[in-house]
């Protein structure tokens, strides 16, 4: 029953499966765009699930770059996001009566992470898979009981509370729907340079680092060099949705960074289809908007949640919509009728 379901769900997707992305992506752009404009029932807790899983499309396609496009198994992601987030949360607060502009503090928020990724990627440069995996995963729990236990400098479990809101040519940006919105061009922007980095040389070189580590560091390719590209352009991208997260919560707290984010960036790349920009945007409505959708079936939710989820991993290991690359290496695809 499964083997025929693919078998029909292949055939449709290689008879309509461009034009149908593209309709489906157009309808997913309009809905966003007006999705604060139009005056409905609970339009503020939409606004604010769709910008959450906004700013999940974010972490999705910086963590992307890393183990989609790199191949290098991250758990410790969520580190990043926090580095970004108190960066601006404590340069923008009464913590230390430091008041510096959102603007400023975005692109140093980036870099910081960004330094961090670096430095986290230069001691595990020879480690692979389950080994990288471990070793990134105690990075992020260290960086997360530093901030619990710092309360001199990190106020500790009380965390950051005041942080000033963006101003941009003296309007002050303190509606859910203007995070909403710079949530979404923050996504547009992200997912054009994420895009444009898959096709690079930088792209095709972590492509092959994926594939064979080996076999790239004897045709030449300095691994060392573009794997720490990775691991800093992944980071970059978790700055700079630590900032906006910490802009639009107004406090931050270290449970707000703990291992469970990781695990739901690194599965909603899984079932969108991993390496693929479009499967980080259907994992993360997957993941992130699905539980609030059967949140009326609160006493059966998480049980048709996690049903749901494993029909989906049975049923399209490679995800929502893979890669080119990875659906040839999950799925064969069936064999053409030879003809005379």
């Amino acid at each position: 029953m499964i083997d025929e379901a693919n078998k029909l769900f292949s055939n449709l997707t290689r008879r309509f499966g461009r034009q149908t992305v593209m309709i489906v992506g157009i309808l997913l752009v309009i809905g966003v765009l007006v999705l604060p404009v139009i005056e409905f029932q609970r339009q503020a807790f939409w606004v604010r699930v769709i910008g959450f899983t906004g700013l999940y499309i974010i972490l999705g396609l910086g963590l992307n770059i890393v183990v989609g496009f790199a191949g290098l198994l991250d758990l410790g992601y969520v580190a990043f996001y926090a580095i970004g987030a108190y960066t601006y949360g404590l340069l923008a607060s009464g913590q230390f009566g430091i008041h510096l502009s959102f603007w400023l503090v975005l692109p140093l928020a980036a870099l910081l992470a960004a330094l961090a990724g670096v430095l986290l990627g230069i001691p595990v440069l020879r480690m692979r898979g389950d080994y990288l995996a471990i070793v990134t995963l105690g990075f992020g729990e260290i960086i997360r009981i530093l901030l619990n236990n710092l309360r001199g400098f990190t106020n500790g479990s009380q965390g950051v509370v005041g942080i000033d809101k963006p101003v941009i040519f003296g309007y002050v940006l303190d509606s859910g729907i203007h995070f909403y919105y710079m949530i979404f061009i923050l996504v547009a922007v992200v997912a054009f340079f994420s895009n444009r980095l898959n096709h690079s040389r930088i792209g095709r070189a972590w492509i092959a680092i994926r594939e064979d580590e080996d076999v790239a560091e004897m045709m030449g390719i300095n691994t060392t060099l573009y794997k720490l590209l990775a691991f800093g352009s992944g980071a970059l991208v978790g700055g700079l949705a630590g900032a906006i997260f910490s802009a639009w919560q107004g406090s931050i707290f270290p449970d707000n960074f703990n291992l469970f984010v990781s695990i739901n960036v690194l599965s909603l790349i899984i079932i969108g289809g991993i390496g693929s920009i479009p499967g980080v945007i259907v994992g993360a409505l997957a993941l992130i908007t699905l539980p609030d959708v059967l949140r009326q079936f609160s006493d059966y939710r998480l049980l048709l949640y996690g049903l749901l989820l494993v029909i989906m991993m049975i049923a399209r290991p490679e995800g929502f919509i893979p890669s080119q690359r990875r659906k040839l290496e999950l799925r064969e695809e069936d064999p053409q009728p030879v003809t005379d």
